[in-house]
Order: C-alpha cells, then structure tokens, then sequence
C-alpha cells in the first residue's frame, strides 16, 4: 500500500515538473499570488486576494455577470491598487522566475495598456515587469539584472493576434530566467532571450492590477478583469495550455464592451458663446437623445431636444440675451430607456461691445490633471468670462482616455460654466478626437471671434504658416478687415523664447535660434496690422517680452509675446543668458487672467499657491 502511494505521489510529481520548471506534488504549483473578481472577495473597498496581499479599489466599483460567473469592470475613475510602493509586498513576489495570468476582456486599444504589474520606463530608467497590451495586441514587459548590465532595459514581447473588443482572453507571461514567453488563449505567440538573470524590479512605484502606471504615465485598462495569478516559477507550454482549456468556454462568451450608460463620458462642458447663443456638449457611454434644458432660474423651464441618438453631444442654444445670465442641465435616454441627467449649472452671454469683461489663459495642460484642476478651480474663483487654451491640451490626442479622463475632468468646475477656446498644440497630433470635441468656427483648426472690443485669432502652427499658405492670406485678410479695438494672436509654438535647449542647447553652446523661425515668419502681419498680444504655449514656463517691433525692444506700439505653458506639463527653465526681448521669466505652473475695459487691458500671472508674480496695463488712450 504504501509502495503504490509513493509511486503515485511520484508519478504526479513527474507530470508537474514536466509542466514548470519546478514544482509541488500536484496538479501545478501554488500561486504567490491571486485575486479573483468577485463580489464574494469584496468588502468595503477592499478586493480580499484569494492568496498573497489584498487589493484596494478606488472608485465605485461594478461587476458583470455572464453564464460562467463575475468579472470587474473597468472604467474611468477605476482604479485597483495592490500596493502603492512594490517594495512593501516584495516578498510576495517573484524574483528569479515568474508566470502571470489572467483572464481580461478589453473594450479600446491604447498606445500603452495594463493588465497587472510594476513597471518604471522613465527616460533611461527602466525596471520592473507588465502583463498588458499595445494598441490591439496582448504584450509582456521584462527587465532582468542580467541585461543592460543590470542598469535596466526592458524587453517588449508582443502577440501575433490581436484582440476583439469585449471579448475574454487568457493571457499568460512566462520568464525562466533566460527566455521571455508571451501566451494567448493557450498558444505561445512571441518569445526572446534579450533578458537574463533575476528580475530587476524598480527603485519605487506602485502594484496595480487593470492599469499601465509608473511615476509619470497612467493607462488604465477599459475592459473587464476576472482572475490575475502570480507564480513564482516558469510554466512549460503544456502547463498554459491545459490553464487556458480549464476554462476555454469563456473565449466563445459574445464580447461585450462595457459602456456605461448610466453616466456620462464627458459631463457638460461649454463652447462658442456669443451676445444670443450658447454651445452645451456633452459625452454618453451608449447612443441617447440630446436634450438641454435652460432658462433665467434653475427650474429650467426652457428645452432643446433632439431624438438622433449619439454618444457625442452638441446642442446650440439660441435668441439669447446678451451679458445675461443663465442656468441649464443636461438629460440623455438611451434606446434601452436609461436616463442620464446632469446637476444645474450655469453661464453667461457675451457681453456688449463697450462693457468690461475678464478671460483667463491655460497653456500646456497635457497629462497632469491635479495641477490642471487646481488652477482651473484658482482661475474659476475670478470669474472670468471665458478661457483660451494655447495648445496640448492633453498628451496623446490619439488616446481617447487623455480626454475622457484626463483634460475634461482636469478642467472643471471651469468649462462647465465659461466657454473655451482653443488651439492646436503638437500633443493633439491632429487628432479627430480634437475635432469632434471642439465646436469651434470653420474649419476649425484656425478661426477667429470677437468677445466685447477684442478680436482673437486662432492659428494652427503646426500647420503651414509661410507667406503663400492657406492661414497665412486668411490671417492677414482677418487682421486687415478686424475694426476691434484689441487684437490678440493665439497659437501654440512661440516666435520668440529664452528657453534654455529647445532651440539650441544653451548649456552646451551659446547658438540658439530663440524661438520657432517658422512661426516667426508671421511676425511681420503682426506689426503691419497691430497685433497687440500673441499668446503662445510650447515651451512649459512663463515669459512676458517687451514690446517687440522690428527686430528691437520698443516702449510702445510693438507687439507683446506671451509665453503660458506652465498649465500641467513637465516644467522648464529659461536659459543662462537673457535674450534682448525679454522682460520677465519664471519656473513653475501658472495661468493667466486678462481684464478689458474698453482702451485698458491689464494682465496678472498667478501661480499654482494663487500668489501673482506679474502684471502689466496697456492703455490705449494714454497713446
């Protein structure tokens, strides 16, 4: 008897080492690691693993049911870490060798997405190991102590297929200590042997499960999340396909792309507002109705509907009062009967040709919405009448969830209340989401329009801008016919800028062009026709230029270059040596605030604290 058990303990031992490189007596090795998707596992905001540390889930979580059993939903605002330093469940991990699986569903392609892991890719600086995808293909990131001489190089294997929104996948990432395996549904499609050695994990950063998140990147996964498990051995090809086949009846589960409707995508937001009309926009998960309701009280007696069911929102309220002030909210039904409805906000008209107003200037929000946020709320609390945005407005235009959740939730309460205006910057990348966002004047990536005495012209300087081009003759025919007492010029590469290498490294050589020679060629429309502001972004600090007029600093009757990109992206430094334009520099996140009262302009900079560090008046009557 005892013989025949030690045979059969044997025999079992057998077949699990043949299945991973080393293993327990039985049907495979136990997981360091596993979280399962489930209400069950669910207490409070806290996902219990089933084994190794607990995960913690921020935001409102919601599960999805299907006829084999629980999945957790990712959406915006989702978020589940297992720990917010790697290091404090180090031991959980695993070091020489490592297999991960889970079963995902994903709804969108990113440029870089994440399933489960803990990755640094920060300029030279790169550690740690990712289950995720790029784009529409499954992929697995490694970085060992054996490559790059140990300093940190990642490898990057990516699948030959690519996935079905919605649909469920088993992926799994296999590292022995020599050879990198990506798995798909059971089959092996990518393998390398660029790394080698024990894992080379980062120096800090978080454990997250359904994201791409280091110290400066944030990619959340949009899709579904059923199982994650951790091993800290390396699974043979036989191991994974029998993993993948215990459960292959998820693959054949129709996909299902879980877009919430029950909330909105985008909330309300604001554009193109005149002296009698206003733009309202809007977002929905699903296809719904588009109705806004509006009127002088917040009982918003007044409506504009439409029964066209679209996910992006754009109704214009019309025979509005001038410099009058209104309340609206928003309400969207889908096909299948759920009702989306939004708080009551407000907004003001235009107002009269001769009555004062304010605006305030961002520049630069790219991919920080807590600093975006917290100016939008500072600029907010002067009440401006609108806002002009010069460019990148957020990192990757391409990357829907840069808008989603990122730019329009990184600008409020601002954009709710005041409309915005802005330009292309080159993060936007010419994207279609730019456009179908924005309802601006065609063709919309220039335009011009006219708020009290002031003109603004809006000019896409990624685009041509040489005399001869297509913005370039509509520039100076707009400028030629503007009667406005003010003429402000916005768009997002400066002509002139005392940064310290983005025209020449000043650190290392004293030969710098100072500015964008492209964009500068406009400069001579600026002075012909008595440009008073140009307002840029581009470079992500502040300066102000004096007057500039024919190639000198002038006291008076020159144009003044604005440089405000210090809105959210990475901030920069002015150069060692002053350039002859300049009047003031300064380091740090900031906006702008712009007053008009008839033939005064006054402008105050204020930073991230609230603090003003410069102002200047211009007074067209002392002329």
């Amino acid at each position: 008897m005892e013989q025949r058990k030690m045979m059969r303990v044997l025999a079992v031992l057998t077949v699990s080492v043949l299945l991973f490189a080393s293993a327990s007596a039985h049907e495979g090795p136990d997981p360091a690691a596993r979280w399962v998707c489930s209400p069950d596992y669910l207490q409070g905001h806290t996902l219990k693993a089933h084994i190794g540390p607990d995960a913690v889930l921020r935001g409102r979580p919601r599960f999805v049911d299907d006829e084999f059993g629980t999945s957790l939903a990712f959406r915006p605002g989702m978020e589940c870490v297992v720990s917010s330093n790697w290091q404090d469940i180090a031991d959980r991990l695993p070091d020489g060798a490592l297999t991960v699986v889970a079963w995902v569903s994903v709804d969108e392609p990113e440029e870089w997405g994440g399933i489960v892991g803990t990755i640094e890719d920060n300029g030279d600086t790169e550690r740690g190991w990712l289950l995720g995808y790029h784009n529409n293909r499954f992929s697995f990131a490694l970085a060992s102590q054996g490559a790059d001489d140990g300093n940190g190089k990642l490898t990057y294997l990516q699948s030959t297929s690519t996935w079905e929104p919605g649909r469920l996948y088993h992926v799994c990432g296999v590292y022995d200590g020599k050879t990198m395996q990506l798995f798909v549904n059971g089959r092996c499609e990518a393998s390398g042997t660029e790394q080698s050695g024990p894992l080379l994990y980062p120096s800090s950063g978080p454990f997250v499960l359904g994201a791409y998140r280091d110290e400066n990147e944030h990619h959340p996964l949009r899709g579904r999340l059923r199982e994650v498990r951790i091993y800290s051995e390396a699974a043979r090809p036989a191991w994974v396909k029998a993993d993948f086949e215990r459960e292959y009846r998820l693959t054949a589960l129709a996909a299902a792309v879980q877009a919430d409707a029950g909330t909105f995508v985008v909330a309300p937001y604001l554009q193109l507002g005149t002296r009698t009309s206003m733009t309202v926009m809007w977002r929905t998960g699903q296809p719904a109705t588009s109705t806004v309701f509006y009127g002088a009280d917040d009982t918003v007696p007044e409506q504009i509907a439409s029964d066209e069911l679209r996910t992006i929102h754009q109704v214009t309220l019309s025979g509005l009062k001038p410099h009058t002030q209104y309340f609206y909210s928003v309400q969207s039904k889908t096909e299948d009967g759920q009702v989306i409805s939004s708080d009551v906000s407000t907004f003001t008209t235009a107002v009269d040709q001769d009555t004062p107003f304010a605006f305030a200037v961002f520049g630069d929000t790219q991919k920080n919405p807590t600093v975006s946020k917290q100016l939008a709320e500072l600029a907010w609390g002067q009440r401006p009448s609108f806002l002009i945005h010069v460019g990148d407005l957020v990192d990757t235009g391409t990357r829907d969830t840069d808008w989603t959740e990122e730019f329009f939730p990184g600008m409020r309460p601002l954009i709710d209340r005041v409309p915005f205006y802005p330009v292309l910057g080159n993060h936007e990348r010419n994207a279609r989401n730019y456009f179908d966002y924005m309802a601006l004047p065609e063709p919309e990536y220039y335009y011009t329009f006219t708020y009290g005495n002031t003109q603004f012209f809006m000019i896409d300087s990624n685009r041509n801008v040489q005399p001869g081009s297509e913005q370039y003759e509509w520039l100076e025919e707009a400028l030629g016919a503007s009667q406005a007492t003010w003429k402000i010029v916005c768009h997002h590469h400066p002509p002139y800028s005392s940064d310290e290498n983005d025209y020449g490294d000043l650190w290392k050589q004293s030969r710098s062009t100072r500015g964008d020679l492209r964009v500068r060629k406009l400069v001579k429309l600026y002075e012909e026709y008595g440009v008073d502001i140009v307002w840029n972004g581009h470079i992500h600090s502040y300066e102000r230029t004096w007057p500039l007029k024919e190639g000198r600093a002038v006291t008076r009757n020159g144009t003044i270059y604005m440089i405000t990109g210090g809105a959210g992206g990475g901030l920069e430094w002015a150069g060692p040596y002053r350039s002859w334009f300049q009047h003031t520099v300064r380091h740090g996140h900031h906006y702008c605030m712009v007053y008009v009262n008839g033939p005064r302009l006054d402008i105050k900079a204020w930073d991230l604290d609230g603090y003003l560090f410069d102002m200047l008046s211009l007074n067209k009557a002392a002329d």
